[in-house]
């Protein structure tokens, strides 16, 4: 009898302590900003499946952030998204952090409509400022940036020119219409917001000179302006489009991102299809069209290197005149992650080529230590690491050896918050910056679902 009383107690003492490791890090349910019931049931089923109590507790804790931490919806039509731990909508941001959920909106349509609510935020940023990369709540606030040297007006917190602040707002409102089949998003603001973005991207092909945007910032970090009194790095214009400034928020070297022209080609046809289909507007949809192939042409003629071990690749920057930039940076649109955002092919053999050269220390922002290595970036600097890659390694591999590694290094470096973070040290990853990032923490959900959808299952329950 004492025998089995102590080893009852013995598992309960173990039970109590697994239960404290893994206690649930989401706000109360009375505390989350948003919820969803197909969310939650998707959160109850997949834990019910997952083996790996701490994958099963960082799936629950990542995949709803976004909901439970940044949405504020402001009535009908009106969704406002915070980044995380900056009280400020990016529209590359928003527009990834909400992605994850649109496989929910035809069995919620509170989700629903809160997603279409984002979409018309993002058009109504777009018309206001098309240069401007992040935006306040409030149309009338003037923030900490308002002493850059450039158009700042009241209701935007930054405004760094960055091609795919137009992309992934076309990119969300596509996915939104095949899935759900809603069109009452496609009306005048969105519109006037394609034709913004049209205009905008026309400017900085740079065909009749720099245009109207320059920026300028005093600050101690070179990457957070732009050289030559705001207009950045010369450029030969060959119909690439320029970027001022990286999904980073840095500025770009050579102002042809090639990554982010990659993504315009895309999103221009996107947009193309919607006018044809849904606003009969087959004279808008023909600009789109003739401005992608265009891209695309340019991207068939300046893209490419060859590098001498890796064979053909494509550069991260280029000007034209034949500088180029060989490496790659964490944030999405990059390189690496070019065949998840539908880019380019998984089997592209340039694709392929250029992924082996990225995860490599022939990419000068590829990082190794002793608990991870992965792919970073000037915005934090040497040997910090970014989840955001190895994330984007999975989401761009088929071999299962690899997808594990990436689970596994994943669940290894969150310093045992439950969450990701933006970037940890490759040596140490308790050393992390920005515990609240929502955006990642969307994508290592995302992840975790694909992985099942794959019919990958096994592979999630063979982690120890």
């Amino acid at each position: 009898m004492r025998k089995y009383i102590l080893l009852v107690s013995i598992f309960c003492l173990s039970a109590a302590a697994f239960a404290q490791e893994y206690v649930s890090q989401r706000p109360p349910v009375d505390k989350r900003n948003f919820v969803s019931h197909a969310v939650e049931a998707k959160i109850e089923q997949t834990v019910g499946l997952l083996k790996n109590k701490k994958l099963a507790w960082m799936f629950a804790n990542c995949l709803p952030n976004t909901l439970d931490t940044t949405v504020y919806p402001d009535g009908e039509g009106d969704t406002f998204v915070y980044t995380g731990d900056i009280q400020a909508m990016w529209l590359r941001d928003s527009g990834a952090q909400v992605w994850t959920y649109l496989r929910f909106i035809n069995e919620d349509e509170g989700l629903r409509r809160m997603i279409a609510g984002v979409i018309l935020r993002q058009f109504r940023c777009i018309i206001s400022d098309p240069y401007a990369n992040a935006f306040y709540k409030e149309s009338d606030k003037v923030g900490k940036w308002s002493s850059d040297d450039t158009e700042m007006r009241p209701g935007v917190h930054e405004r760094k020119w960055e091609i795919d602040s137009h992309c992934y707002p076309i990119r969300l409102a596509y996915e939104y219409w095949k899935i759900s089949g809603d069109t009452s998003i496609f009306s005048e603001e969105w519109l006037r917001s394609i034709q913004k973005t049209i205009e905008t991207f026309r400017e900085q092909q740079r065909k009749n000179g720099v245009g109207s945007y320059t920026f300028m910032r005093n600050t101690t970090r070179a990457f957070d302006t732009l050289s030559n009194g705001g207009k950045g790095s010369p450029v030969n214009p060959v119909g690439l489009i320029v970027s001022s400034f990286r999904p980073s928020d840095d500025a770009t070297v050579f102002q042809f991102l090639i990554p982010s022209n990659f993504f315009a080609v895309t999103s221009l046809r996107k947009a193309a299809e919607i006018l044809e289909k849904v606003n009969n507007r087959p004279d808008i949809a023909d600009e789109c069209t003739r401005l992608a192939k265009e891209v695309e042409e340019a991207l068939h003629s300046y893209a490419t290197y060859n590098h001498p071990q890796f064979g053909t690749i494509y550069s991260f920057e280029v000007d034209g005149f034949g500088n180029r930039l060989l490496m790659d940076d964490a944030n999405v649109p990059s390189l690496l992650a070019m065949p998840y955002l539908g880019d380019v092919s998984l089997n592209d053999s340039i694709y392929q080529n250029t992924r082996k050269f990225v995860w490599s220390s022939s990419n000068p922002y590829f990082f190794k230590g002793d608990a991870a290595e992965g792919i970073g970036g000037p915005h934090v600097g040497y040997d910090m690491v970014w989840p955001m890659s190895i994330i984007m390694r999975a989401f761009t591999s088929n071999n299962d050896d690899e997808i594990k590694w990436c689970v596994e290094t994943l669940l290894n470096t969150d310093a045992g918050t439950g969450f990701m973070h933006e970037s940890f040290n490759a040596d140490n990853p308790q050393n992390y910056t920005r515990s609240w990032f929502a955006w990642v923490n969307g994508l290592f959900g995302e992840l975790i679902l694909k992985i099942i959808d794959d019919g990958k299952l096994y592979l999630l329950n063979s982690i120890e």
